[in-house]
């Protein structure tokens, strides 16, 4: 019978089935749990039990926030004419590291994946078409360069047009099937004065 700590396996499992986390990197994290201090396990703890009962959606751009506007929402210095569309949260962060682009945001949170049973209803397309209005001067299609982000960008763009709004993809200087947030700030940099009207 193969050695095991109940409390231990299960911290690994936890941490195993977050996306992206491996095995053998789920034990390392939980190792490093154990090695807290009671003080910090405790303000760890805190802190995953603070981040899932206050951070919420912005009522307007769809990103996470403590409030119920975000802080770049609610910022009157950024260009509330222009709207970049991404896939999700991690996106905006990667685009923002960039400090190139001075609008505002819309997190769809996912793509349209008919394999995987996700539609246009499952995503925040209704919220997008919501803040159109006759101010909006461009909308910014900057999901992942796959399959299903590119045929996001293609249903919302054909949605978007009749409004009358400029709709621009971005340049992508990354690999076709990668990932916004993986990309360096250079890269998206580029990208993002790059883009072509679609």
């Amino acid at each position: 019978m193969a050695y095991s700590v109940a409390p231990l396996e299960r911290l690994i499992e936890h941490f195993a089935s977050m996306q992206g986390i491996g095995r053998k990197t789920a034990q390392r994290m939980a190792f490093e749990v154990l090695a807290l201090s009671e003080e910090d396990a405790a303000r760890f703890a805190d802190d995953i039990r603070d981040a899932r009962k206050n951070i919420k959606y912005c009522h307007i751009c769809q990103n996470l926030s403590a409030q119920e506007t975000c802080t770049i929402c609610s910022n009157p210095l950024r260009e509330q004419t222009t709207i970049c569309v991404v896939e999700d949260v991690k996106a905006v962060m990667a685009i923002e590291k960039t400090e190139s682009y001075e609008g505002v945001y819309h997190v769809l949170h996912g793509t349209i994946s008919p394999m995987e049973g996700i539609g246009p209803d499952q995503l925040k397309i209704k919220e997008l078409l919501a803040r159109i209005t006759p101010q909006t001067q461009e909308v910014i299609l900057a999901t992942n360069p796959t399959v299903e982000g590119d045929a996001t960008a293609l249903y919302l763009s054909r949605l978007l047009k009749p409004m009358g709004v400029k709709v621009t993809r971005l340049a992508y200087g990354i690999p076709v099937g990668g990932d916004l947030e993986y990309a360096d700030e250079v890269t998206l940099s580029r990208a993002m004065s790059g883009r072509s009207e679609l």
